[in-house]
């Protein structure tokens, strides 16, 4: 049987992981990254967030509130932590952005190995794109096809971008006692929302 993606039901227990969550807590944090990774539409998160507390991977605290809705607060249980962990043992890299982004967002669950050996995979997607992107405008000589040509270019400067950052977070990483703690707080700084001051609110 072939390893799974990374599906959204382990993605936001790894986000419960960090702190309790609402759902729109969820839905928020996940827009946030919209531009990388696509978001998902209510209609998909909410019986997600439902299936998991019916699985006893989550339990639910409703914090009452005047004057506004209860607020519903996902907390992560010791059998969905370990969920979770058979899950990522069983992660291998994947070529799509997406994927790649949502196990950078994973990284705290994935052991030193699983980290690098994903890091390195996506280097060696990236390099493997640039190299044919650049036989590609070896190959048009003199054409002026201009939406053409700014497309290449545009491809080679986020495929030399990426690689510029997978190399420095790959030395990093490789120096780095605690490499998940190192990634979490270059990407996640500022952008996780903190779900504990407003539910005391």
């Amino acid at each position: 049987m072939p390893a799974p993606s990374v599906s959204l039901r382990c993605f936001i227990l790894s986000l419960l992981t960090r702190q309790p969550m609402s759902g729109y807590d969820v839905k928020r944090f996940l827009r946030s990254l919209s531009w990388l990774m696509g978001s998902p539409s209510s209609g998909s998160l909410y019986p997600i967030l439902r299936a998991l507390l019916e699985g006893g991977l989550v339990t639910v605290d409703v914090v009452v509130r005047q004057d506004r809705p209860p607020r519903k607060i996902y907390t992560i249980t010791q059998a969905g932590k370990r969920a979770l962990q058979e899950w990522m043992e069983q992660l291998t890299p994947s070529g799509t952005l997406k994927s790649f982004v949502m196990r950078l967002i994973l990284a705290n669950n994935l052991s030193r190995r699983k980290l690098l050996a994903h890091l390195e995979h996506r280097r060696s997607e990236v390099a493997r794109h640039q190299n044919t992107i650049g036989q590609n405008v070896a190959a048009m000589g003199d054409k002026t096809d201009l939406g053409l040509r700014l497309t290449l270019d545009y491809g080679l400067a986020i495929a030399r971008s990426e690689l510029t950052w997978l190399d420095t977070t790959l030395e990093r990483l490789l120096h780095d006692s605690e490499p998940g703690q190192a990634v979490e707080g270059n990407l996640l700084q500022g952008v996780v929302p903190d779900v504990s001051a407003r539910s005391r609110s």
